[in-house]
């Protein structure tokens, strides 16, 4: 894919889904879930370098935290599925460190903050697909937690929405490696172009 694989950083964007410390760092309530994946790819570190050239290459970077009020409030009062682990793990609460974007990805200058994020679809609650389309993105770069569900799911509407979609194979994490490893090789080809860091890092000449 490298030696095919094109991208103009005016019209690009790198999407980075749920950088928190609640699934990237020792003490996140779901860090233990998902660290093993994490070692197996590499994907903080990975991910931090291909920020850090895709940013000084022109790339929009834009940052979708998810978070929710104390007591989430915004959930339904029965809550079920992944959603339901969020709030049985008191994750992701607004103004925590859990809910704090990982030190090593903090937002820089020019960066964008996608706001209001609240389930699984980074598009379905937020203000993304708007800033996109304001911004002429016509390719968005996906990576984060995890690669079964709120990437998967936002890959989804990427594609659905009409954007060249691009998704980071090991700038991804799991809770467990057959999950990761299933949802790329069955799942991510049907609605993406499927790629790794190093790839991208070719295609933007880096």
């Amino acid at each position: 894919m490298s030696d095919t694989l094109h991208l103009d950083p005016a019209t690009t964007a790198l999407v980075l889904i749920e950088y928190q410390n609640e699934f990237t760092s020792d003490g996140g309530a779901l860090h233990g879930a998902v660290a093993a994946v994490m070692d197996k790819t590499g994907m903080l570190p990975k991910t931090v370098a291909l920020v850090e050239a895709a940013r000084a290459a022109g790339v929009t970077i834009m940052h979708a935290p998810i978070t929710f009020a104390p007591g989430y409030g915004e959930l339904s009062r029965h809550p079920y599925g992944i959603l339901k682990g969020v709030v049985d793990g008191n994750a992701f609460v607004k103004g925590t460190w859990g809910a704090a974007i990982v030190d090593a990805l903090a937002p820089a200058e020019g960066d964008i903050v996608v706001e209001g994020k609240r389930g699984l679809d980074t598009f379905a609650s937020t203000n993304l697909d708007f800033i996109l389309r304001s911004r002429g993105i016509q390719t968005v770069i996906l990576g984060g937690f995890l690669t079964n569900c709120c990437v998967e799911s936002t890959m989804r509407s990427a594609y659905e929405n009409g954007y060249r979609v691009i998704t980071l194979t090991d700038c991804t994490a799991a809770t467990s490696a057959e999950e990761h490893d299933n949802a790329i090789a069955y799942d991510y080809p049907m609605f993406s172009l499927p790629v790794d860091a190093a790839q991208i890092l070719a295609a933007l000449g880096r």
